[in-house]
């Protein structure tokens, strides 16, 4: 089999990750010719050894310092858009996607975060693309509030919420429900260990040191689900798989380095943004196996804070802004640049509102991005239809 995959890992410290991934892969009978390891790092990290390793793992792959990828965007024309990616942020996953639509050979992208590693117990990479290619009966869940709690199985003894879910949405009712799946764009497998929250609740749970002092094991997961349509819920991005045709919604949004010094939200709003055109084009996330340990490095709960704060009030209102347009999109390109217009014209008036405006701006460059990286007869504004697979 040629490849047919990009697996995006963004690192700066934990890059022999890969090598445990790589070992689950073989042993459960994983075809490795299938995966592009897709590594971005920063200029001050030692890019030989992570080359090194991938040759001695041997596996195909390559590494892109923030060097390589000015240089990347030199050969490819689009340096003028090369502020989409933000250095040094979790962000910076972004430019595995448009290594991915710069490469039509790729037809599936993973995200991995590199302080995670693999349960033997899974065939990691088949089980995602089983969930991606499922088609049948599965768990589907819905609340009130509009929001589903990716870890509501065992809510009653951890009472955990994940990192982004709004806390208007908290103490909702949880309703289960079954329904048929058979268009699956997003496959989200969950995590053991360190679960992943954000600052205020980590500081609720008595730990200084950014992990939590609850952890999560293997019992507080109970099979897959989806959330229902009209649904949200937080997509994060350390353990996750999609199918190409969703790079046009899926930008991963600009953190860290902005005039707010916003940080932590990338993959949360991004996952709100799939989920909406989703819904509009007849699409599901997967969510639930394989699961993932999560490793988190201790860091100081209160820098994750100040990262937070800026944004935690807009948290609460991004989703009811883009929930009230393109109904009427008929491409991943069209509902992302709906929802994109609905942040740079809303009328809110909320703490730190002009970020979102700078969001909805920076949404539209990524999709005028796209088109200058894809031929004409492939443009993402025209190609990717609700019916494409």
């Amino acid at each position: 089999m040629t490849v047919d995959t990009c697996v995006i890992i963004p690192t700066i410290r934990e890059y022999e990750c890969v090598r445990a991934y790589v070992a689950n892969a073989r042993e459960h009978g994983f075809d490795l010719d299938r995966l592009f390891f897709l590594l971005v790092t920063e200029d001050f990290c030692d890019t030989d050894e992570m080359e090194s390793m991938l040759a001695e793992e041997d596996v195909a792959g390559a590494v892109f310092d923030g060097s390589r990828r000015e240089s990347w965007y030199d050969s490819h024309d689009i340096s003028e858009y090369s502020h989409l990616v933000p250095a040094a942020s979790h962000a910076e996953t972004s430019f595995g996607l448009l290594y991915m639509w710069a490469n039509s050979e790729y037809e599936y992208g993973f995200f991995i975060d590199d302080d995670t590693l693999p349960h033997e117990e899974f065939d990691f990479f088949g089980r995602h693309f089983e969930n991606i290619a499922f088609e049948g009966e599965i768990e589907s869940v819905a609340s009130e509030k509009q929001w589903v709690n990716v870890l509501y199985q065992n809510f009653d003894d951890h009472g955990l919420y994940p990192r982004g879910y709004p806390y208007s949405a908290m103490d909702e009712s949880v309703e289960t429900d079954t329904e048929h799946v058979d268009s699956v764009v997003a496959s989200q497998g969950l995590w053991t260990n360190v679960p992943d929250l954000d600052a205020v609740r980590i500081l609720m749970d008595g730990d200084l040191q950014g992990q939590a002092q609850t952890r999560t094991s293997m019992a507080d997961f109970d099979g897959d689900f989806v959330a229902q349509s009209g649904q949200y819920l937080t997509v994060c991005s350390m353990n996750l798989a999609f199918r190409r045709e969703v790079v046009p919604a899926f930008y991963q949004l600009p953190m860290d380095d902005n005039p707010w010094d916003v940080g932590r939200f990338d993959d949360i709003w991004s996952g709100v943004f799939l989920k909406r055109a989703c819904d509009i084009l007849g699409k599901q996330v997967y969510n639930g196996y394989p699961l993932c340990e999560h490793n988190k490095a201790a860091r100081s709960t209160f820098d994750d804070l100040n990262n937070e704060v800026p944004a935690l009030e807009l948290n609460e209102h991004v989703w009811e802004i883009v929930d009230a347009v393109g109904d009427d999109a008929s491409t991943y390109a069209e509902a992302f640049d709906a929802m994109a217009s609905a942040l740079v014209q809303h009328d809110g008036e909320y703490n730190n509102d002009d970020f979102l405006v700078y969001v909805g701006e920076y949404m539209h460059e990524w999709l005028d991005c796209l088109d200058e990286l894809t031929p004409l007869s492939e443009h993402p504004r025209a190609s990717v239809t609700a019916t494409d697979d």
